[in-house]
């Protein structure tokens, strides 16, 4: 059966099953807890007032008119619920996100397929178009016969998303909840996709991103996002669900996020995270921001000189921090004091007993208070993906990574 557009149905007139016009299409409404994509009826706008004429009842319909199966004394009154969403208030002329192309687009029109089933109907949500095509269409209904309307579309190159690949944007948490919208698809994408899908939202939409997204995609996405629209994304949230997102994030850019938010806010943000994940983020805010120890993460691995290769292995399986710093395992003698570094490549191709004493090589480090132009030239000169960070007795205190080194290059731009 032939696709239909959801501007072509509303505002057609609906026949009962012995012919008689009784109501006009006023709108199209799915519940998305029951299924995402099927229509669940249709509201009639009658003289009696909104009927709903209910999935089940839907014989037949086209763009000129939709016949009922159902005789109008069994369309119910309509009545709207949270789990409803309404097609042409909730999704024509809103903004959504396109996941498969990575960005926030505006629906111009919503296509529906229609199959036969069981001597009815069964009306489903195929696609979204966020072209020109539903743009004219929907301008020109109603003004321009219907079949020259049909003519000019037929013209425009489509613009059209997958019903699947679209994620709904809902800033009213009661809602959101009862339409059971989440970001999972979101969540699949890259943090940086998602970062660049964030800034393109308004602060309500982003704040909605962030209340659904998964605690630790939300913590690598709000780390690509620009600085200023970390703070904003933070403040909106609440403080125990700030606090669930900034404890996953990497601690050197849990503190920076801090130490950009109101004192208040930090402090309260604090007392709500977990009290290992706090003492990391706590040590790193008392360093100045544009020190080494200011831009270093305390998530590394490090190991004694004795330990061998299959100890690092064992170790390494178990890590729970970021993996850019793990361009090599750290050698440390007494009171962490740094000796050599590993390189991955090398422990990976040495025998499973040696040790790593024998593997290391001389390590590039710099001071805590090395300023970030000394970094930048070691980073440089030398290729490296990660610098060790020590104090002035020579022990290891951090790490800084070459993602954070790129972050904070481009921010100076």
């Amino acid at each position: 059966m032939a696709p239909l557009a959801l501007s072509e149905i509303l505002g057609v007139p609906v026949e009962e099953p012995a012919g008689t016009l009784h109501g006009r299409v006023r709108e199209v409404t799915i519940c998305p807890q029951e299924d995402r994509a099927r229509i669940h009826g249709l509201v009639v706008r009658t003289s009696e007032g909104d009927r709903l004429l209910p999935r089940e009842g839907i014989a037949a319909v086209t763009p000129r008119r939709v016949r009922a199966a159902l005789p109008s004394a069994q369309w119910p009154a309509f009545a709207e619920s949270e789990g409803m969403l309404l097609l042409d208030r909730d999704l024509l002329d809103q903004q959504i996100i396109d996941v498969h192309g990575r960005k926030v687009v505006r629906v111009n029109d919503v296509d529906l397929e229609q199959k036969p089933s069981n001597g009815g109907l069964v009306l489903r949500i195929s696609e979204v178009d966020v072209g020109a095509r539903g743009a004219v269409r929907r301008l020109l209904r109603g003004v321009v016969p219907s079949l020259l309307v049909e003519r000019l579309v037929a013209r425009i190159p489509p613009r059209i998303i997958p019903w699947d690949f679209v994620d709904l944007i809902e800033t009213d948490p009661a809602r959101r909840v009862k339409l059971k919208i989440s970001h999972d698809r979101l969540g699949r994408l890259h943090p940086a996709d998602i970062a660049d899908i964030v800034e393109e939202l308004s602060p309500a939409e982003r704040e909605a991103v962030f209340e659904t997204l998964d605690e630790e995609v939300a913590a690598e996405a709000l780390e690509e996002v620009h600085p200023k629209l970390q703070v904003s994304i933070v403040e909106s949230l609440d403080s125990d669900r700030a606090a669930d997102i900034v404890e996953e994030m990497d601690p050197d850019a849990a503190a920076n996020l801090l130490k950009d938010l109101p004192e208040e806010t930090s402090e309260v943000i604090l007392e709500e995270m977990a009290p290992y994940e706090r003492q990391d983020v706590s040590e790193l805010l008392q360093f100045e921001e544009d020190t080494a120890a200011g831009h270093m993460t305390t998530e590394f691995v490090a190991m004694p000189r004795t330990a061998r290769v299959y100890d690092a292995i064992e170790l390494l399986r178990h890590y729970e921090g970021g993996i850019e710093t793990l361009s090599g395992i750290y050698v440390v003698g007494q009171a962490r004091k740094l000796l050599g570094v590993v390189p991955l490549a090398r422990m990976v191709l040495a025998p499973p007993n040696a040790q790593l004493g024998q593997l290391m090589v001389e390590p590039v480090a710099c001071p805590a208070g090395a300023k970030e132009k000394e970094i930048f030239e070691l980073f440089d000169k030398y290729n490296l993906l990660s610098l060790p960070v020590v104090d002035k007795s020579g022990s290891l205190t951090g790490v800084i990574t070459a993602d954070d080194v790129i972050t904070l290059m481009r921010a100076k731009l």
